[in-house]
């Protein structure tokens, strides 16, 4: 099962390792991801395989949440099958 996370907020040292660091303790496998910085806003979607996650999808949304609240960003996941029925053109 894969899943879609989306980070956004503003610039600052230890995003991509606060968040990567979630993933790798609740063994999510990152498949594929994209960031970028227009000016200091931070952008990030990581495709990722929960299928060996070893928390609820609920608990890992709220790890994530939480992490992002101590960043300062937003951070959202989502299955890939609701993300993509969402973003249809």
């Amino acid at each position: 099962m894969r899943a879609v996370i989306t980070v956004i907020g503003k610039d600052r040292v230890g995003i991509i390792a606060g968040i990567s660091t979630i993933l790798a303790d609740c063994n999510v496998n990152i498949l594929d991801l994209t960031q970028t910085i227009m000016q200091d806003i931070f952008t990030m979607m990581m495709l990722v395989d929960v299928s060996k996650c070893s928390i609820s999808f609920a608990d890992l949304s709220d790890s994530l949440e939480g992490k992002g609240r101590d960043l300062g960003l937003s951070v959202k996941i989502q299955h890939e099958d609701i993300f993509s029925s969402m973003h249809r053109i």
